[in-house]
């Protein structure tokens, strides 16, 4: 290279010194352009990704199918659809593309207001196919077609006269699919696509095994269409080398993201002092019981200020005890399982618009729920569409998600905010947001339950909040309050007017009698919620919340009266700066009302032993997260429980946890 250099050097040097008389009677020598080499995009290579989207069809005559959910679509017998596939495609210097993929896809839960009560009912736990695709490359579009096996669960649930599942049974089918696609390169590694599948499972026939009903032959055919992301692992595979044609790497966009997370928590507990228990105690036997989540955390740039984000979800498990028996519950991830499968679920979607008020900017991270970018510090939010009360208000920067710091419900909420949620902990409604530098106020209004633990929300009445947040420093370490008061009004009994009614009526049962005293009522309370940074990594935390305590929790867990407290520290001063220690406490009680209704064998939304012996329920929770890898963290987490759902005649309960927990 140097020598070549030298010697053009040497001649420029010549031409413009020694033969410049000759240069005009020179014909003039332009010079050649190389040729365009028009860019290749190559589909080659192993991927990944996920899918969401819609589904119908039948399972046969007299199946008498569930209706699952299909929020803005009609329920059906799939409702939404949510799932994973993984596959390999191998582009051919012809521009066709030969590949394979495997895909399982689940249902979403059960579209309860729409259930025709039936001995039994049919339903799916799970769908899946492996498939070969032939498509043809339009540079970065792929338009295919695909077929092959499917395989699928269906399950029929018996039912007793009052329309309680009594017992199922559950058949493996295999069959076929057939369907047609679209691929299209987004950037960097991702690619999105769109396809159709017609799948045909086959019939199975189940003997129900009574002499009143007869056996049915369940033979599900199935249409369905999703929307799927792929994130490819490598540009071509390892094992070539030298490739004659690399792949088109295409820029990544600030105007879309991907992140995605998966967590999964296992709690136990031995056995505790239990001299009775009710239908919603914590059983005094010992527990194990799991919860697994995934979710994508999708968002779109629409224009200045304007933002777009979907969060589909898919969640399997059980709390401890059902869910039932505890206050503050152990796993804060509990109320979005209650299934043996995974359920599908479209958890977020929402739309944002931020008005910036000029001045002093900020950096915005890239982050689940937030693309990169700057904003105004001074500025206008509006928030419109599906989400958790929680993503904006009562926030806390070491106490506030389970999947990360604090298990129990009451360690990482106001947990006598009753906030507006259905049974997973999401509601629809409208945030408006007014941040200054040191100062932000922001409103809230929200469906609320149609009633008492429904996943049915209404705007026939609603949920409100607004809360106050002032930023401070106390010797240059940076801290926060926020004060909120709340208001909801919903269909709820009154503690009071049910005791009363009791007393009048002996005969009746007090649970029964609270729901028919059920009419539109308001609940109302405040929250204090402060962080402090001490030193460098070391942080602590305290909230108190009350409610009035007069009628039914709508929505969360049954206190009105909490306070809760404790210290977070990072592992930087014993060398593991991303692992954290922590210790909290909670203090949570029951309006006199409700302590009375409880004792009159009265049932809440998580517990009810049949009579109570009341005391506060007390929590001890500790817990050590070590960060395996940038991506993965493994929690072991403690809580001690006395007086568990407020009754000293049991307990305590010791609950050990483990938690793994990865994000990208």
């Amino acid at each position: 290279m140097k020598e070549t250099c030298a010697f053009a050097s040497t001649v420029l040097i010549a031409v413009a010194t020694g033969y410049q008389a000759r240069a005009a009677d020179m014909p003039v020598i332009r010079p050649v352009k190389a040729p365009m080499v028009a860019a290749i995009y190559d589909w080659s290579g192993l991927y990944v990704g996920g899918h969401a989207g819609y589904g119908g069809g039948s399972f046969g005559p007299g199946t008498n199918p569930l209706p699952q959910q299909g929020i803005f679509l009609p329920h059906s017998i799939t409702g939404l659809i949510g799932g994973y596939q993984a596959g390999y495609n191998l582009q051919l210097s012809n521009k066709w593309v030969l590949g394979v993929e495997a895909d399982i896809s689940f249902t979403s839960p059960l579209d309860r207001p729409k259930l025709v009560p039936a001995p039994f009912n049919t339903t799916f736990d799970y769908l899946g196919t492996a498939r070969g695709r032939i498509g043809y490359a339009f540079g970065t579009w792929l338009p295919y077609v695909t077929g092959g096996a499917a395989w699928g669960r269906t399950r029929v649930d018996l039912n007793d006269a009052d329309g309680e599942v009594i017992g199922n049974k559950s058949r493996v089918h295999l069959g076929w699919v057939a369907g047609a696609g679209l691929e299209f390169a987004m950037g960097g590694n991702w690619s999105g696509k769109v396809e159709y599948n017609y799948i045909d499972l086959g019939a199975r026939t189940y003997g129900l095994g009574d002499v009143l009903l007869p056996d049915v032959a369940v033979d599900p055919k199935i249409h369905t269409v999703k929307l799927g992301l792929n994130y490819r692992l490598w540009d071509t595979p390892p094992w070539v080398s030298g490739a004659a044609v690399k792949p088109l790497e295409l820029p990544e966009s600030t105007n879309w993201n991907v992140h995605g997370q998966t967590t999964l928590i296992t709690q136990g507990y031995p056995s505790f002092h239990s001299p009775y228990q009710g239908v919603n105690s914590l059983p005094g036997a010992g527990r194990t019981r799991e919860t697994w989540t995934v979710g994508a955390f999708l968002g779109w740039r629409l224009w200045e200020g304007g933002e777009f984000y979907f969060n589909p979800e898919l969640a399997q498990g059980f709390g401890i005890g059902g869910t039932l028996g505890l206050a503050g519950f152990s796993n804060g991830e509990a109320q979005k399982g209650g299934a043996e499968y995974p359920k599908f679920r479209a958890q977020r979607y929402f739309f944002r618009q931020t008005f910036g008020l000029g001045g002093e900017q900020e950096d915005v991270a890239d982050a689940a729920n937030q693309l990169p970018g700057k904003r105004d510090i001074d500025r206008v939010t509006v928030t419109v569409g599906r989400f958790a009360v929680g993503d904006y208000f009562d926030g806390n920067s070491y106490a506030k998600d389970p999947r990360v710091d604090f298990m129990n419900w009451a360690m990482w909420a106001s947990a006598a905010y009753d906030f507006p949620a259905d049974l997973p902990g999401f509601t629809r409604g409208a945030v408006v947001e007014l941040n200054r530098k040191d100062w932000a106020i922001r409103a809230g209004y929200f469906q609320v339950p149609s009633q008492p633990n429904s996943d049915v929300l209404t705007f026939k009445t609603g949920g409100a909040v607004v809360e106050f947040e002032e930023r401070h420093a106390i010797f240059s370490q940076p801290g926060k309050l926020r004060v909120g008061v709340f208001a909801n009004r919903g269909n709820t009994g009154n503690y009071r007017e049910a005791l009363a009614i009791g007393a009048e009526n002996p005969g009746l049962d007090i649970n029964d009698i609270m729901v028919g005293d059920r009419k539109e009522r308001t609940k109302y309370g405040f929250y204090v919620n402060a962080e402090q940074q001490v030193a460098n990594d070391i942080g602590i935390f305290a909230r108190a919340s009350w409610n009035d305590g007069q009628s039914e929790i709508l929505s969360f867990t049954d206190i009105d009266r909490s306070v809760s407290g404790g210290v977070s520290i990072k592992g930087s001063y014993w060398g593991r700066p991303n692992d954290t220690f922590a210790l909290g406490g909670a203090i949570n009680g029951l309006s006199s009302a409700h302590r009375d209704f409880l004792a009159a064998g009265g049932k809440g939304l998580l517990i009810g032993d049949g009579q109570l012996n009341y005391d506060n329920e007390r929590i001890l929770e500790t817990y050590y997260a070590v960060a395996l890898n940038k991506a993965f963290t493994f929690t072991a987490d403690y809580q001690l429980i006395t007086n568990p759902a407020y009754n000293a005649d049991r307990g305590p309960v010791s609950i050990f946890s483990g938690r793994l927990h990865g994000e990208f």
